[in-house]
């Protein structure tokens, strides 16, 4: 795959590495789209999208099915912009793109590929995470897998930095009355995520199809658990269906045993067991 580096001084500053940019290979794309990208440090997204131009192809073709032109998405842990980017394509200039991106380095990364790619009047990206209420946070930095960032301590020594939390549902109520799809995956901090959001949530006309990551060890060590989240999300009164990576296809659960398999794993010390639900109509 063909690529160009370039040295950016404000990515260097926070990094301390430089900046690539790549072409995304992904289906069904209706231009041309390309995404700056972290260098060897990062062995995961930042390599996957530089070795392949796609990141998580089936959960990829979901959001590309289920977001229209003139459609809202919501990109909580936006890391470096990969869905927001998708999603400005396929919601068009009549649409709207909310990005959540803490980490300085991450957002830096995703504002320069809005404007690469020209989708600086869809994207809104804010440096800043969503939670229950608004305040600071310690952000703790992963070295070798930079959108494994947390916001609380594990036994793992990691730097860390001050970061800005925002209530999501004071900040996107005056902003949309319409959201079709929120994508959430914050490293274990989803329930305070989806608490500070749910007001808003439920006063939509039309509910809103959810993507969010379930780790019960990770919402655990962040003060919450598996169940509550998947409790929380039941209030939304909507299907729920395990996104299954392997075979492409959307598996109908329910809270109940979704929270019954949270509970399972929780019995198992330190298993890092997870998987992505969708919340919300299923897709053929």
């Amino acid at each position: 795959m063909k690529q160009r580096t370039e040295t950016d001084p404000l990515i260097n500053s926070a990094n301390s590495h430089k900046a690539e940019y790549v072409p995304l290979a992904v289906p069904g794309l209706s231009r041309p789209l390309g995404i700056y990208i972290h260098d060897e440090r990062d062995r995961f997204v930042s390599a996957r999208l530089r070795e392949e131009g796609i990141w998580e192809p089936y959960e990829t073709a979901l959001l590309m099915q289920i977001l229209q032109p003139g459609d809202v998405f919501v990109d909580v842990g936006a890391n470096i912009g990969y869905f927001s980017l998708l999603a400005a394509l396929r919601v068009g200039q009549a649409g709207a793109v909310f990005a959540f991106e803490p980490d300085a380095a991450n957002h830096e990364l995703l504002q320069r590929s809005s404007l690469a790619n020209g989708l600086t009047q869809t994207i809104h990206a804010e440096r800043a995470g969503l939670a229950e209420q608004a305040g600071e946070a310690r952000l703790y930095l992963s070295e070798d897998n930079l959108g494994d960032h947390q916001i609380f301590p594990t036994d793992t020594a990691r730097a860390s930095l001050s970061v800005a939390l925002l209530s999501g549902s004071e900040f996107m109520r005056p902003r949309s009355t319409r959201l079709d799809l929120l994508k959430i995956d914050t490293q274990g901090s989803e329930y305070g995520v989806v608490k500070g959001l749910m007001p808003w949530l439920l006063s939509l006309d039309a509910a809103p199809r959810l993507i969010v990551e379930l780790t019960p060890l990770s919402l655990r060590q962040c003060g919450s658990s598996g169940r509550s989240l998947i409790e929380l999300l039941a209030g939304l009164g909507q299907p729920m269906w395990i996104i299954d990576h392997l075979e492409h296809r959307l598996v109908a659960s329910s809270a109940d045993e979704l929270a019954l398999w949270c509970d399972h794993v929780d019995e198992v010390p330190g298993d890092a067991g997870f998987m992505n639900i969708l919340v919300g109509p299923g897709v053929s």
